[in-house]
């Protein structure tokens, strides 16, 4: 009777052993598997076109030195995706020793020279003219700020990314209203307060402008919290089980000429609370009509307080042009 006893417990522990065997291999397939799409799919992402920095004379280590990163919204669907212009041109400093930011959200409406094209114009233009690489050298010329790396995403990607993430929770700062990008287009009613926002919503609480009283800065600021909620989600513990499904909707939608190598490094250092972390700068300036058409004209010696604060967050003397001291 003892043997048959004892002979049971035995097999009842094999059969446990083969059981947490297979759970374990399964385990390692899933994970891997999961491993493989991530990396397949965001490989695609950071296979964008290179760019020519004229304010660096070497490449910059992005595992360790302070970087600059260009995030530009397009708004392409009028073009079918070709060109198009920048509907958010937001430009950040990122400085790894303390994980500090510094965000500069450029006014689309600000009046500058279009590098390589003799025009002066509204900013939002350079890309539609040439591209990534006149939008950086434009953009570097107006700030003398070197532009290490570029991050594009178009308006449908934004949506399905907030969707992807579960949605944004944003604090509404007044009660307004923002027409949808849809055909028809309705209206989508924000009130003052927390609220939490799916993609549709999040774009229209991102581009309103002609209801706020504070125009593109108040605007600037809307986009920054809906790019930080972002961050959030993707940082929090319940995004490990849908990396595969962000690296699918990322690959899709986004275009960066930051590596794969570079790009995992740097978001895994990001900290936790990224608001804490970041302090937003904007210039002054006002409101011009010139030829018929209204700009936003920079006070220059705004321009020049935030370069010399975004170069000394780069590692770079304010009259240095050069690769960043280590």
């Amino acid at each position: 009777m003892e043997i048959s006893r004892k002979y049971k417990r035995t097999k009842k522990k094999k059969i446990l052993k083969r059981v947490l065997i297979i759970c374990i291999l399964f385990l390692c397939v899933f994970i891997g598997y999961k491993g493989f799409v991530t990396y397949s799919e965001l490989n695609k992402m950071t296979n964008g076109e290179e760019i020519d920095s004229k304010l660096r004379t070497g490449k910059v280590d992005i595992q360790k030195d302070p970087v600059s990163i260009l995030f530009l919204g397009l708004e392409d669907y009028a073009t079918k995706g070709v060109n198009g212009r920048t509907d958010a041109i937001i430009l950040v400093t990122y400085n790894p020793k303390d994980k500090s930011f510094k965000t500069l959200s450029i006014p689309r409406d600000t009046y500058v020279d279009i590098s390589n094209y003799n025009v002066t114009s509204k900013i939002n233009g350079a890309y539609s003219r040439g591209g990534i690489q006149t939008t950086i050298q434009t953009v570097e010329n107006f700030l003398n700020v070197p532009i290490d790396y570029y991050v594009t995403v178009n308006f449908d990607g934004f949506k399905n990314i907030v969707d992807e993430v579960g949605g944004v929770t944003v604090n509404v700062p007044f009660d307004f209203w923002e027409n949808t990008d849809t055909t028809p287009r309705k209206k989508i009613y924000f009130t003052k307060g927390e609220q939490h926002l799916d993609g549709l919503e999040a774009l229209a609480y991102s581009r309103m402008r002609k209801r706020d009283k504070n125009n593109d800065f108040g605007r600037q600021e809307r986009q920054r919290q809906v790019l930080t909620a972002i961050l959030k989600e993707i940082k929090s513990p319940k995004s490990i089980l849908k990396t595969d499904t962000y690296a699918k909707e990322f690959s899709k939608n986004i275009r960066t000429n930051i590596g794969m190598r570079d790009a995992l490094s740097l978001y895994s250092s990001l900290p936790k609370e990224i608001n804490s972390h970041i302090e937003p700068l904007k210039y002054d300036g006002e409101n011009k009509k010139i030829n018929g058409v209204y700009y936003y004209v920079a006070d220059q010696k705004s321009v020049d307080d935030i370069s010399s604060e975004m170069r000394n967050h780069l590692g770079l003397k304010v009259d240095q042009v050069g690769k960043a001291t280590q």
